[in-house]
């Protein structure tokens, strides 16, 4: 009789869920690439680079993470998303957001 690893069978799930992580990747790599853009077109103020300079630091820390996540979910039995890295991504998404609205205005 086969053991419950090999009767799982998770359809199309472990694709759809590297799709969301490769769009919120995207998502932040397109705010840190426009903050990028206001600070060098801006005046150039310290805030202002100090801003791009922080979503940067939390696009590549996002990128790690989600990079992490997607690799972890090609194995046949993915690990349980740890609550303290969903976190970290949750807190991770929601900075770059904040930053960015920052820097715009």
């Amino acid at each position: 009789m086969p053991g419950p690893d090999e009767r799982r069978d998770a359809g199309l799930q472990p694709e759809r869920t590297r799709l969301a992580w490769r769009r919120t990747t995207l998502a932040c790599a397109v705010t840190a690439v426009l903050a990028g853009r206001q600070a060098l077109r801006g005046s150039g103020s310290l805030p202002e680079v100090g801003g791009a300079a922080v979503i940067v630091l939390l696009w590549l820390v996002f990128l790690g993470v989600a990079h992490r996540r997607i690799r972890e979910l090609e194995a046949y039995r993915p690990p349980v998303l740890a609550p303290r890295v969903a976190l970290g991504a949750a807190l991770c998404t929601a900075a770059l957001a904040a930053f960015a609205v920052a820097l715009i205005f």
